[in-house]
């Protein structure tokens, strides 16, 4: 029986790439292991003030148990917290106070567990009144290790007394009352990005919390340049295509909807990126006004839109519900599902690059929700055309990647019947200008892409 065998590098390459998503899964597993120290340590604390009444007293002989699993579980949240903080960006001090309480927490943890044991009340006596102080005390570290993480998930004012007084802005009455970038794009941009780009958490060293800070930029330098939205990191992340790596909101989280794409285009470029601005005050605001209306609910919005970059047309065969049920399936055989669209239910679905999966086990899968299927990439997976037949089943199917696979011409006859299909990705396959022609049969098909394979460059 004929063996296949990956070469050497191409094997140290995918054991790289399974190393790190390891790592990756395991560090985004602190945020529910650092719970369980927070548990045990209080129950800790509860069986030993209890044990100071009659009725309780039994409850003190079980505070060396729950120390031990308290002790345990914080020394593990420290692991796994040290592999999640160095898979992302966080703010440099908050995440270092962080770290630093969450390890002293764990062996202040350890030594009143070691108080407990019978070997050290052998050579030392520390008062039951003293060791409840101590826990005390453990307990105000846990909660400023706490405070911190928070910090780090959410930013620094998340949780401050500013909070109890800050008074939140009013809902302008009119589109030409409302302020542009207090009252529109700021919230857009907080409410989209802040996630990720906020004090505690500056992926790519970048804040959307003000405008200064925007204009100031990251590590690619100003996010926002004033008149200049082709220049802007800003607008070029959020419009380019979902499946680019640099393509932002990143993560599978909600991009922004075409008119607020439209918003931000003409702030930049029309309101020269200003604040304390109304967009009475700012020329030529006829042409937004109908989308900033839409945007706050003032004088009859516009109805639900999708990603920038769908083409805005009514495709009444896309089906108006979908059970979330079969999406988390694909999402648990690592395929990366993003819902589009609610209404109708639209998906761009994305199989890793050297996934390694095999389209016998996901094909099915695949099938159930192929017509909500509008985007999808499954480049560089090793699929021959024999395993995209499945294909011929996501009739409403308009972006398609299929670059870097074992494919030749016979791809074509999977795609013909595709009359949504508007642009197919063939880069590094086996095709030639015969499956060109072929799809060119297909009217709606409007870009093929041909670089390094044997059609000639003029044909594609």
């Amino acid at each position: 029986m004929p063996v296949e065998c990956q070469p050497h590098g191409a094997r140290k390459t995918n054991t790289r790439l399974m190393l790190l998503n390891i790592l990756t899964f395991a560090g985004r597993l602190h945020p529910l292991i650092v719970h369980l120290p927070i548990g045990f340590l209080l129950l800790a604390l509860l069986f030993d003030v209890l044990g100071y009444t009659r009725r309780y007293a039994h409850l003190r002989s079980a505070v060396p148990l729950t120390l031990l699993a308290g002790f345990v579980a914080a020394v593990l949240a420290c692991v796994f917290g040290w592999i999640l903080s160095a898979t992302g960006d966080y703010d440099t001090a908050t995440l270092g106070r962080h770290k630093t309480a969450g390890i002293i927490l764990a062996v202040i943890a350890g030594l009143l567990l070691l108080f407990t044991t019978s070997w050290f009340k052998k050579q030392y006596v520390v008062g039951p009144r003293l060791f409840s102080v101590l826990l005390v005390g453990l307990m105000g570290l846990m909660s400023y290790a706490g405070h911190q993480g928070g910090n780090l998930t959410h930013g620094n004012d998340y949780l401050n007394l500013a909070i109890l007084t800050q008074v939140q802005r009013q809902k302008p009455t009119s589109v030409e009352a409302a302020f542009i970038y207090e009252d529109v794009v700021q919230p857009m941009l907080i409410q989209k990005c802040g996630q990720c780009h906020q004090p505690g958490k500056l992926k790519g060293k970048l804040s959307v919390q003000s405008l200064a800070l925007l204009l100031k930029g990251g590590k690619t330098g100003p996010a926002v340049v004033p008149g200049k939205p082709d220049e802007s990191e800003l607008y070029k992340r959020i419009t380019m295509d979902p499946g680019h790596e640099k393509f932002m909101p990143a993560d599978g989280k909600p991009p922004l909807v075409k008119r607020e794409v439209e918003i931000i285009r003409w702030w930049i470029e029309k309101g020269m990126a200003v604040e304390g601005k109304k967009l009475a005050e700012l020329k030529g605001n006829a042409t937004i006004q109908p989308q900033v209306a839409a945007y706050l609910g003032l004088g009859g919005a516009g109805a639900e839109e999708g990603v920038a970059g769908i083409e805005q047309h009514n495709n009444p065969e896309i089906p108006a519900s979908l059970d979330m049920g079969l999406v988390e399936n694909l999402r648990k055989k690592g395929l990366i599902v993003r819902v589009m669209l609610q209404h109708p239910v639209m998906l761009d679905v994305t199989l890793p690059a050297g996934s390694g999966a095999r389209m016998a086990d996901i094909k099915d899968d695949l099938a159930r929700v192929g017509k909500n299927i509008i985007w999808l990439n499954l480049s560089d997976n090793g699929l021959t055309e024999g395993d995209l037949a499945v294909l011929e089943g996501m009739s409403n199917l308009e972006k398609l990647r299929l670059e870097k696979n074992p494919i030749a011409d016979g791809i074509s006859d999977h795609l013909l019947a595709l009359k949504h299909l508007t642009a197919v990705n063939l880069n590094e396959t086996k095709i030639s200008a015969l499956c060109v022609n072929k799809l060119g049969e297909n009217p709606g098909i409007k870009r093929v892409y041909t670089w390094k394979t044997a059609v000639p460059q003029n044909a594609d």
